[in-house]
């Protein structure tokens, strides 16, 4: 299939949109269902180091996840949840462990499926093994292998396919140690929208002969470097107005899986899914307080808003005190979603909805520019240009800095000095740059080849 550019809003208005709900609901296996009304609890358990070394310790270390996860859902009563592999390089690298972990994993759901009717989708999560500098992210032999890991995983039993591709990494890096949001906008916006486009209209291709899902992608490799390098409110290596900035960017970029016939639920770490969601009406899965073993951050709550699939992130494999963490992070996912189900059966999702945002919509310039209503908006400026991958990602950085913007100026957001004086730079730089993504790209070619030495044009066919 083509690809289908958005230039319109999935919904009216912002209210329209709650958790659990979907305007495109998604099925998958065992009759699961992603924004149709309820919310599925996710977990994703990395497996203990050293369980990599072979083919065998490794199948068995997914067996054991896939184990504890669907007998704890069973012992606190879960009727439905999803469980995500996130790779690691082997998995990806070796397309015949892939699939081997994948049917180990899928054997595991299907029996406590038919023992005990708990229902469980599978997700596989592969690696973007690709370096630009060695081989370059186009037909290389790491971009081969990922693409015979995705058809094995379908042949063994994936529900949904996901990824978190690295296109325009180089130059996001670039721009994040040296404070330049020209590169920025270039790294994400523009050569990661295109990487997208190659990336998921293969992946969609593969996974439609098999009943399984292309689900989407995650700007992790991007806007969540920035989020991360922001840190929490101590943070000082990089402003958090910038790093929203580069969220509002990486919306325009994560939206293009959808526009190549990906489906949802997206990929739990894209904290941009909000505003996808808003332009596309595909279900999200999210992440936020329940990712507390893997980061801190500053807007847990907020991030349930308008959440259909609710995940922690990645744990290691091991013993706590409450059990070996497949069970305990399920356990906590799955009171949260049950949590938000109650609220829809007795009426109060939009109660529970702005409760959650509320908490934390003015703590933090992110956690402003993500509050539903904001995150709209930005969909918003993101379908004005929806044809143009750079004006579009332009777009939602400029809006992104009006919400801001009224938001500190209506004295609901504190900025630091720092903070205000580095959105008032940056803004300034996003109107001065041009219209034309031809002169845009032409002045970025002349500039970044000879500072970045691992940017690979020709990886995106510059």
């Amino acid at each position: 299939m083509g690809v289908r550019r958005y230039t319109k809003m999935a919904y009216k208005e912002p209210d329209d949109m709650v958790f659990g709900h979907a305007k495109f609901p998604v099925l998958e296996h065992w009759n699961v269902q992603f924004g149709a009304g309820y919310v599925v609890p996710e977990v994703k358990v990395a497996p203990e180091a050293g369980t990599e070394r072979s083919k065998d310790t490794l199948v068995k270390e997914m067996a054991s996840i896939a184990e504890q996860a669907a007998a704890r859902a069973v012992d606190i009563g879960l009727p439905a949840f999803m469980l995500e592999q996130e790779h690691v390089f082997q998995q990806t690298y070796h397309p015949d462990w892939g699939y081997a972990c994948t049917l180990a994993q899928a054997e595991v759901l299907k029996k406590y499926y038919d023992e005990y009717g708990v229902r469980a989708c599978l997700r596989q999560t592969v690696g973007d093994l690709r370096i630009e500098e060695k081989g370059g992210l186009r037909g290389s032999e790491y971009d081969n292998r990922i693409a015979e890991t995705i058809e094995e995983c379908c042949k063994a039993g994936a529900s949904d396919i996901a990824a978190e591709t690295m296109g325009g990494k180089s130059v996001l890096d670039y721009g994040v140690m040296r404070g330049d949001i020209k590169a920025i906008l270039f790294g994400i916006g523009y050569l990661g929208s295109v990487d997208m486009e190659y990336f998921w209209t293969r992946a969609v291709n593969i996974c439609s002969k098999y009943d399984t899902r292309p689900a989407g992608d995650t700007n992790c490799s991007g806007a969540n470097t920035c989020m991360y390098v922001a840190g929490g409110l101590l943070g000082k290596d990089m402003s958090h107005t910038a790093a929203a900035l580069a969220r509002a960017i990486s919306a325009a970029r994560s939206l293009v899986a959808v526009e190549c016939g990906a489906t949802g639920p997206l990929k739990d770490c894209g904290y941009e899914n909000t505003i996808v969601k808003a332009i596309t009406g595909v279900p999200i899965c999210q992440e936020g307080k329940n990712a507390v073993c893997a980061h801190a951050d500053v807007m847990g709550n907020l991030t349930c808003q308008v959440v259909d699939c609710w995940s922690n992130e990645s744990v290691f494999h091991r013993e706590e005190m409450g059990g070996p963490t497949p069970a305990v992070w399920l356990q906590a996912t799955g009171y949260e979603a049950a949590l938000m189900n109650t609220a829809i059966q007795t009426g109060n999702a939009k109660t529970l909805r702005d409760l959650y945002t509320f908490t934390d919509m003015y703590r933090d310039p992110q956690g402003t520019l993500l509050a539903y209503p904001n995150a709209f908006r930005v969909g918003k400026a993101i379908v004005e240009y929806g044809k143009d991958i750079y004006l579009r990602a332009r777009a939602a950085a400029l809006e992104a800095s009006k919400v801001m913007m009224e938001a500190y100026e209506a004295k609901l957001l504190q900025l630091t000095r720092f903070e205000l004086d580095t959105l008032r730079k940056y803004t300034s730089i996003l109107e001065s740059l041009p219209m034309e993504a031809e002169i845009f790209v032409d002045q970025c070619m002349r500039e970044y080849p000879r500072k970045i030495p691992t940017f690979d044009p020709k990886s995106y066919g510059l």
